[in-house]
């Protein structure tokens, strides 16, 4: 393989892992691209479909682009590993009436975890990726830091807490001093036929993007059907499973009312959707549990912190605390909304990602 660094790039066929990877042969590195199988589902095998992340399209753009810039490209099997850890995960966390988040599920066992321990076992260095975000060594603490990309619309980093010392250490992420448009830019200027590709926005498993279909075909004993009622406990109308529900949500309950009303609790035991006004969506705290360290060892003292608890949410004041058995408890200095289990919030100081975990619940 040469005496330069070998770096494995996970090219999905997007423009982000592409330039990822015409990046990397620039500076010098021995690249390697890799594809990952992941799934017999939806649209890993529909070859008209352009925007699966692991559809047979995205694996001929991924090896037309390696073609380009004169890098080897293989195609890696994930399959079980991807069903197991993505895929029952994700029916799993519904069943028992929690929100999950399977991108963040396929980062951390299967792009990140799975991934690297087979990249290094072929004599990889490194393993980089297309997301913006950025991995840096504290010259005094000798710590690799998870920062923010500077694009803010695309900062991925919430994604990516799960990350650790052992792993961060691997890994590179060279688009997170770029933004989108550079992105775009750079890759016109590499010739790259995927320049302008659109960004694949959905659950690359579920057909359609249609997660309740999917939920009706894989887990139907699932969803029992049950009344949606007020916080007064009034009857409203009627649904076919609370799995089908999340918190925050205000399109397709199917009732009327004086005002707009929005899912504020999924009670799985009395199969009941509760629906309230807006300001009944918002909390003042959670307790989070499978907590993942970044910055410290351990949360050992309260903790000032800026704390996401969605992707598309904006941070907030918070202050963290260790609780017995590994959990912890976040108060935030002002109300968050649609706080919900099974959804991952993230804690920041400044721009670097102190740790994060997997919200258990909220309260009042």
């Amino acid at each position: 393989m040469g005496t330069k660094p070998t770096v494995v790039v996970a090219m999905s066929g997007g423009v982000d892992s592409s330039l990822t990877a015409a990046l990397l042969v620039r500076e010098g590195y021995n690249v390697i691209g890799v594809t990952m199988r992941l799934s017999d589902d939806s649209r890993d095998y529909d070859e008209n479909e352009d925007r699966g992340c692991c559809s047979l399209k995205a694996v001929d753009d991924a090896r037309r682009v390696a073609e380009i810039i004169g890098i080897p490209h293989y195609v890696m099997n994930f399959r079980d590993m991807f069903q197991k850890t993505v895929v029952d995960y994700f029916l799993d966390e519904y069943v028992h009436g929690r929100t999950p988040n399977p991108c963040i599920a396929c980062n951390r066992y299967v792009k990140f975890e799975g991934l690297l321990q087979r990249c290094r076992e072929i004599g990889a260095d490194y393993v980089a990726t297309g997301h913006y975000a950025k991995i840096e060594q504290d010259e005094h603490s000798g710590r690799y830091l998870l920062r923010k990309g500077i694009d803010v619309l695309k900062d991925q980093s919430y994604a990516l807490y799960h990350l650790n010392q052992k792993s961060l250490q691997h890994f590179m992420m060279p688009l997170g001093t770029y933004t989108k448009v550079e992105t775009r830019e750079l890759a016109e200027e590499f010739n790259l036929p995927v320049a302008h590709k659109p960004d694949s926005q959905e659950i690359c498993f579920v057909p359609n993007d249609d997660y309740k279909a999917y939920l009706e075909d894989k887990v139907p004993q699932a969803l029992q059907p049950g009344n949606i009622v007020d916080l007064q406990g009034n009857v409203l109308g009627r649904h076919k499973g609370v799995p089908l529900y999340t918190i925050g949500q205000r399109k397709g309950l199917g009732i009327a009312a004086k005002t707009p009303l929005y899912v504020v609790e999924l009670n799985l035991k009395q199969h009941l959707v509760v629906v309230g006004e807006d300001k009944d969506t918002f909390t003042n705290g959670l307790i989070a549990n499978d907590m993942n360290w970044i910055t410290i060892d351990e949360l050992k003292d309260p903790m000032q912190v800026m704390a996401k608890v969605r992707y598309g949410n904006k941070e907030g004041a918070a202050l963290i605390s260790p609780l017995k058995d590994g959990l912890v408890k976040v108060v935030f200095d002002k109300p968050q909304r649609a706080v919900t289990p099974g959804q991952s919030v993230v804690f920041y100081e400044n721009d670097s990602v102190v740790g994060g975990g997997n919200i258990v619940r909220a309260f009042s």
